[in-house]
């Protein structure tokens, strides 16, 4: 240790003798080790309050989000709810506005009824033959009579009598590509003549555009899954993109919904 300090003396000039070489070595040793300790100290804290950040943004980003998920469906429904009364309610608030009375849902309180006695006046014998007579009008004009025809087949598939529908049953059928399926309806049932014989086909209508526009397919009976859901059912999958489809299909036997007869389903046990 002597010989370690004399080295030191010759090596640094002391200007002051009253210096000891030992607090050198012990200062500067000090000095030393909290210079190295104090940026480890630093960057410990700054890492800490980084994560703690990352923490705070998640947190909130993943509240923010199921906030929106939570209001987006309820925004919707309230827009297209407004939307609908406002838009019912613009068929006779000028009448009730002609009279001097402006009470918002007013019309659509008249529209909903108006709407509700078309359809009991339709349901008896006078209706239903004022009804005929219209028909038998609108089909003598050239364009208009398709346009009537198509729209009333596309009420008459969401139409509550049962006898009317226009979709009979809620089909699956192999399409277009083996492993794949497309979801449609039976909506009549054809006899196909040949010089092999006759064979019955079942017309499939598979939608491609909600409810509106799709493609008519011709199969044969036995080669059609049958899954136990009603029309209205299907018709929801359809609107819904999908989204209300049961996780779990049961499919019924051709014969066993041939015997019940179109529209009514017996649903197999699970």
């Amino acid at each position: 240790m002597a010989t370690r300090d004399r080295d030191l003396e010759r090596l640094i000039p002391s200007q002051n003798p009253d210096i000891n070489i030992n607090n050198i070595i012990t200062n500067g040793g000090s000095n030393s080790s909290s210079e190295s300790v104090s940026p480890v100290i630093s960057s410990h804290h700054s890492s800490s309050k980084e994560a703690m950040s990352k923490v705070i943004r998640s947190w909130a980003s993943k509240k923010f989000m199921s906030g929106c998920v939570i209001l987006l469906p309820i925004a919707i429904t309230f827009c297209i709810t407004w939307w609908f009364i406002s838009f019912v309610d613009g068929f006779f608030s000028p009448i009730y506005a002609h009279f001097g009375v402006n009470i918002f849902g007013l019309g659509f309180v008249t529209s909903i009824s108006f709407i509700f006695l078309i359809g009991v006046f339709m349901s008896s014998w006078l209706g239903a033959s004022v009804l005929g007579l219209g028909e038998w009008f609108i089909k003598k004009m050239p364009f208009v009579s398709y346009i009537y025809s198509a729209s009333k087949q596309i009420s008459a598939a969401i139409s509550p009598d049962q006898s009317s529908n226009a979709f009979k049953e809620v089909a699956i059928i192999r399409h277009p590509r083996h492993g794949e399926y497309a979801f449609g309806f039976i909506t009549s049932i054809v006899i196909l003549r040949g010089s092999m014989g006759a064979e019955e086909l079942c017309c499939v209508y598979v939608p491609t555009n909600h409810l509106y526009i799709g493609d008519i397919f011709l199969i044969r009976s036995k080669d059609i899954l049958r899954p136990n859901l009603s029309v209205r059912e299907g018709i929801e999958i359809v609107i819904s993109g999908g989204m209300s489809i049961p996780q779990i299909l049961n499919t019924m036997d051709s014969h066993a919904v041939r015997s019940t007869g179109p529209g009514k389903f017996a649903v197999p046990p699970v």
